[in-house]
């Protein structure tokens, strides 16, 4: 979950790296640090997010044309500058950072123990200086030290490592993203293109349990065992620009606000190979985590319209001992659809690892080309939503709905022109929704009094529920539950108490009016304050504040409902002085298990 970066050029290093960082800090914001390499290397590194260590340490102060940098989300040892990366062995000689969890650390660190080493960090990390020290104790060369060190390592990692006296840069990448940038006289290394989008497009993603090392000129990459791998640059389209906030706030309203655009990006994608593939499975499951697993609870309701039977299953529960039902019944006739906005996300990507050993086949919906989940699907369909900054998923989550909604019509024989008509048709109500972002604006100001909330649904709105739960707990640190509506009388309304607002999400045409209807009033029965989110005059009749929906294709409903709610979220967040784009805890490509 941290973001990482290495430079080797003729540029100053600190200030390209420092560039970098900022672009992916979302990736992590605990604590952060560069080291650049002259005549010894040179570290700043401290506890915050850049911003604030700028303001106490002069990053432009290191010299040098190599550097490395680092943005942390902690896992192993607190937050404090001594567990900040990067990390150095005793003889400072050798410097790294590094993404993933050791899994062997604890052994690791007290065989090092053992053969002399002082540690000056709780972190699992500083551990892999030593241990390539150690190495090249008895390496012909620091490439050979690198390579055996990391076939001693369990779990998961991205390292970038540099070594005094060398001008190289390493890196090596297991169960976590390390990609190259290739410049013109000039490399990198990052945990994300984003990074150095302002400096090349073109890029060589590293496949698991390989390592590279690269120089101004070039780069090389191997296997763990040091047999050499060829591979050409991929040419990525995404500009600098796309990444920028463009005068926006945050990236989480830009990003909310471009998704009238995005939605229409899938236009270009051809679903036809993956659902072919789907057509042939005797049984679906769909893995996902977080966000994506409310867009596979959305694919499975489309799915069962046109009679396929599917499982949603989440990602750190697929293959959870003694193993979850899906888990054991999975086979050669399976067909897993996982669905991951990064592409990177560790527990969905382990699901995928468990299902392949049995012989199912895999399609993957990701918004990352190059991704992890992109190399181990046997058919990997791309969202095109363009970078997502903010670590909460917005126009990621629509444009995986889109996707999945036209993959399932697909299967079921739609005629795909009328499926992109409505589409098209969607785009325009999402336009229609975020015109009328100053009414969202002032339910806000009344909802930012509260503390507890009451999300309900029913069909496919409730998955759309408990998106909006998410966001408004992602960003606000408040308390939310999302239901199912008719649920509320099996025991969530003995919860209720004079004024805790129940926002509801019901549109029209679901067929549910009546019911909805009915379990309204069992909460205006309690006191409660209800928020109507809905094109039914009926309903909204109901409701103490009321945001009326535009129409809207009956198919995706699902998608222009969860708008309002990424709106209502962000700016309760903005009233309740929370940064939407970085909220505390989260991360926002979830790389370890």
């Amino acid at each position: 979950m941290c973001g990482i970066v290495g430079y080797i050029g003729n540029k100053k290093a600190s200030l390209v790296v420092l560039e970098a960082l900022k672009n992916v800090e979302y990736r992590g914001y605990d604590s952060a640090g560069i080291a650049v390499l002259n005549s010894s290397i040179q570290i700043i590194k401290d506890v915050g997010k850049l911003a604030e260590i700028e303001k106490k340490h002069n990053f432009s102060s290191l010299e040098g044309t190599i550097g490395m940098g680092h943005t942390r989300w902690a896992t192993h040892g607190g937050v404090n500058s001594m567990n900040a990366h990067p990390h150095t062995d005793e003889s400072g000689e050798i410097c790294l950072v590094h993404n993933g969890i050791i899994e062997n650390f604890q052994t690791l660190r007290e065989k090092l123990q053992k053969a002399g080493c002082k540690f000056r960090s709780e972190t699992d990390t500083e551990l892999m200086a030593h241990l390539i020290s150690l190495e090249l104790k008895k390496a012909k060369d620091f490439k050979g030290a690198f390579l055996s060190a990391l076939q001693k390592i369990e779990g998961s990692f991205s390292f970038v490592v540099m070594h005094k006296g060398e001008q190289k840069l390493y890196g090596a990448r297991k169960s976590s993203p390390l990609i190259i940038g290739v410049g013109k006289n000039e490399m990198f290394f990052a945990s994300d293109m984003p990074a150095v989008l302002s400096h090349t497009r073109d890029f060589v993603f590293l496949q698991e349990n390989e390592a590279a090392e690269i120089t101004k000129e070039g780069y090389e990459i191997y296997s763990l065992s040091g047999a050499k791998i060829s591979r050409a640059p991929t040419h990525v389209d995404w500009t600098p620009q796309m990444a920028q906030k463009e005068g926006y706030a945050h990236f989480m309203i830009k990003e909310i606000s471009e998704q009238q655009n995005s939605i229409r990006n899938v236009l270009a994608t051809d679903v036809t190979s993956a659902a072919k593939l789907l057509k042939k499975s005797k049984y679906i499951s769909i893995i996902a985590c977080g966000t994506s697993y409310h867009a596979a609870l959305l694919f499975k309701l489309r799915l069962a319209n046109y009679g396929f039977r599917s499982d949603v299953v989440i990602g750190s529960e697929y293959s959870t001992p003694p193993g979850s039902l899906q888990a054991q019944v999975v086979d050669k006739n399976t067909v897993v659809v996982a669905i991951s906005q990064s592409g990177e996300t560790a527990d969905t990507l382990s699901a995928v690892r468990f299902a392949k050993t049995k012989g199912a086949r895999i399609i993957g919906i990701t918004n990352v080309i190059g991704s992890s989940l992109s190399r181990e699907a046997d058919s990997c369909i791309y969202t095109g939503a363009g970078p997502e900054i903010s670590v909460v998923a917005t126009k990621s989550f629509t444009s995986q709905v889109a996707i999945l909604y036209m993959l399932a019509a697909v299967c079921a024989g739609e005629n795909i022109n009328e499926i992109k008509e409505k589409i098209r048709d969607l785009s325009a109500v999402i336009e229609a929704v975020i015109s009328k972002d100053k009414e969202i604006n002032d339910i806000s100001a009344e909802l930012s009094k509260h503390e507890d909330f009451f999300f309900i649904g029913r069909g496919a709105a409730h998955p759309v529920a408990m998106e909006g739960a998410l966001k408004l707990k992602e960003i606000t640190y408040l308390h939310a539950e999302a239901y199912a509506a008719g649920e509320l009388k099996h025991g969530p309304l003995s919860l209720l108490e004079e004024g805790i607002p129940v926002i509801v999400i019901a549109p029209q045409n679901a067929g549910n009016v009546f019911k909805i209807i009915s379990s309204i009033k069992e909460c205006n029965a309690r006191g409660a304050f209800i928020v109507g989110i809905s094109d039914s005059d009926a309903v909204l009749e109901e409701c103490n504040l009321k945001f009326k929906m535009p129409d809207c294709p009956t198919l995706f409903e699902a998608i222009a409902y969860t708008i309002p709610l990424q709106l209502l979220a962000y700016h309760m967040a903005i009233k309740l002085d929370k940064d939407p784009d970085k909220p505390r805890n989260l991360a926002k490509s979830v790389t370890v298990e």
